[in-house]
C-alpha cells in the first residue's frame, strides 16, 4: 500500500475512533486500561526479547549511549509500564467536568464542560513506555490516538501495541482508538503532521531535530518543547548540605532526560565554600565540569565554558558552571540562555524563593528541589503525554488535562433574550 493511502486509512479510523471514544463510559476506558495492564505482565518475556532485538539493531548502527539508554526496557520497567495503565485508570476522568457555573441576570446559567481534544498524534523516539503512556493518557482522556515511534523501536512499539489492542477489544471499544504505525519511513511523519481533517493536535517528544522538523512541517497545532536547558541555582542563603544533594541528583540521577539540569548557578557569596565539594562530589561520578572564568579561579583543573557551553543541553555527564552577583544575575542567565523548561533555586530565604518563583518564566520552577521532578507522575499526573514550553494550551507535563480543552455551556428554563 502506498505511504499517502496508509496514513489516509489510518487518519480516517482515528476519526471514527474517536467520536466513539469520546462519549465512552469511564468504566469502560478504565477496564480497557487495566485489561492492558495485565496484557504487558502477560507479554513480558516477549516484551523483552522484542526489547533485545531493538537494543542489538540499536548498537550495530551505532546510536548514542543516551538513545540507549532511552530505549533500554527491564523488566521492572515493564512493571513500571503495566503500574502506570493502572495509575491512570485509577485518576479522576475529566471529561465532561462542569466547572464555573454561575447564574446570570437573565436567569440562564453557564459554566464550561471540559472534553476530548478529538485525534491526538504522538511522534516519539526510543523510549517505548512512551506508546503506553501515550496510549492510556490520550483513552482516559476521551481521545483517539496515532502513535508513530522510532524506527529503533519498532519491535517493542509493536509487541506493547498488541498489548494496547487487546486492551481494548476485551473493554469493547474500537481498536482503531489507538494506531500504532508499523511503518518507520519519514514520509508518514510528514503527512500526519498535515492531516488537519483528521487529526486535532500533534505531540512531538524526542530530540531537538525531531520536534523542530514537526513544529516547521506541521498544519495542526503542535504541543512541544524543543530544548530541556535545566538551571539549579545555589543562592547565598542557601543550606550547602541541601544544595549538595539537589544538585547531585538534577545532574546525575539520570543524564538523558530532558530535565536533567544542564547548567549549574552558584552565588558568588558562597562559591569558595560550594565549589570544592561540589567539583569532588562530580569528579566521582565522571562528570566534566565547564567553568566561567570566576569558577576557574577556584577550580582551576575544570575546562573553560565557551558561549555556546550556556545554551546546551548535553544529555551526557557534563555540566555548565557559572559563578553569578545573586538572585537577579541569576535569573538573567535563565532569561538569557534557559529553554523555559525547568528551573530550580535553593534558598532559605522566603522572599527570594517567591521572586523565583514569580519572575522565571519556565514550565516548571521549583524552589529547594531536584529539577528531576519535573515529570508526570511525580506531579501526580499518573504519566505525561510529554512536556510543553509553550504557554497555549498546555503547559508543563502534560497529563488528561492536558489533553482536553473546554467548551462553553449554557442550561436554561425556558428564558430568551431581551
Amino acid at each position: 500500500m502506498k505511504i499517502e493511502d496508509y496514513m489516509e486509512q489510518l487518519g480516517r479510523a482515528a476519526r471514527g475512533a474517536a467520536r466513539l471514544v469520546a462519549s465512552a463510559s469511564t468504566k469502560a476506558k478504565n477496564d480497557a486500561l487495566l485489561a492492558m495492564a495485565a496484557a504487558v505482565r502477560e507479554q513480558r518475556e516477549r516484551l523483552l526479547a522484542a526489547n533485545a532485538e531493538d537494543l542489538q539493531r540499536a548498537g550495530a548502527a551505532g546510536l548514542e549511549a543516551a538513545m540507549i539508554d532511552r530505549l533500554t526496557l527491564s523488566a521492572k520497567g515493564v512493571e513500571t509500564m503495566a503500574q502506570g495503565l493502572e495509575q491512570v485508570a485509577s485518576l479522576a476522568d475529566p471529561v465532561g467536568e462542569i466547572s464555573e457555573l454561575k447564574r446570570r441576570p437573565s436567569g440562564i446559567q453557564v459554566g464550561r464542560m471540559r472534553v476530548p481534544l478529538g485525534v491526538v498524534g504522538i511522534i516519539y523516539e526510543a523510549r517505548p513506555n512512551v506508546t503506553a503512556d501515550a496510549a492510556a493518557l490520550c483513552l482516559k482522556s476521551g481521545n483517539a490516538a496515532i502513535l508513530r515511534g522510532g524506527k529503533e523501536a519498532l519491535a517493542s512499539n509493536q509487541m506493547i501495541a498488541a498489548c494496547v489492542r487487546q486492551g481494548l477489544l476485551e473493554a469493547g471499544l474500537p481498536e482503531a482508538a489507538v494506531q500504532v504505525l508499523d511503518n518507520t519511513d519519514r514520509a508518514a511523519v510528514d503527512l500526519l503532521v498535515a492531516m488537519p481533517q483528521y487529526v486535532d493536535v500533534i505531540v512531538p517528544r524526542g530530540g531537538k531535530g525531531l520536534i523542530a522538523r514537526v513544529a516547521a512541517a506541521a498544519r495542526v497545532p503542535v504541543i512541544k518543547h524543543l530544548d530541556g536547558v535545566c538551571h539549579v541555582y545555589i543562592a547565598a542563603s542557601a543550606d550547602l548540605d541541601k544544595a549538595l544533594r539537589i544538585a547531585d541528583n538534577a545532574k546525575t540521577q539520570r543524564y538523558g532526560t530532558c530535565n536533567t539540569m544542564e547548567t549549574l548557578l552558584v552565588d558568588a557569596a558562597v562559591a569558595e565554600r560550594a565549589l570544592p565539594p561540589l567539583a569532588a562530589l562530580f569528579a566521582a561520578k565522571g562528570v566534566e565540569l565547564r567553568g566561567c572564568e570566576r569558577s576557574r579561579q577556584l577550580l582551576p583543573n575544570i575546562a573553560a565554558a565557551s558561549e555556546a557551553d550556556w545554551y546546551e543541553e548535553y544529555l551526557a555527564p557534563i555540566l555548565a558552571l557559572r559563578v553569578v552577583d545573586g538572585v537577579d544575575a541569576a535569573m538573567e542567565h535563565i532569561a538569557r540562555y534557559g529553554s523555559a523548561h525547568t528551573d530550580a533555586i535553593v534558598t532559605e530565604d522566603y522572599s527570594q524563593a517567591l521572586r523565583f518563583l514569580r519572575e522565571v518564566d519556565s514550565s516548571s520552577v521549583m524552589v529547594n528541589a531536584s529539577t528531576r521532578f519535573a515529570d508526570g507522575f511525580e506531579y501526580g499526573l499518573g504519566a505525561e503525554i510529554g512536556i510543553s514550553t509553550d504557554k497555549f494550551h498546555a503547559r508543563g507535563p502534560v497529563g488528561l488535562e492536558g489533553l482536553t480543552s473546554q467548551k462553553w455551556i449554557v442550561l436554561g428554563d425556558g428564558e430568551v433574550r431581551a
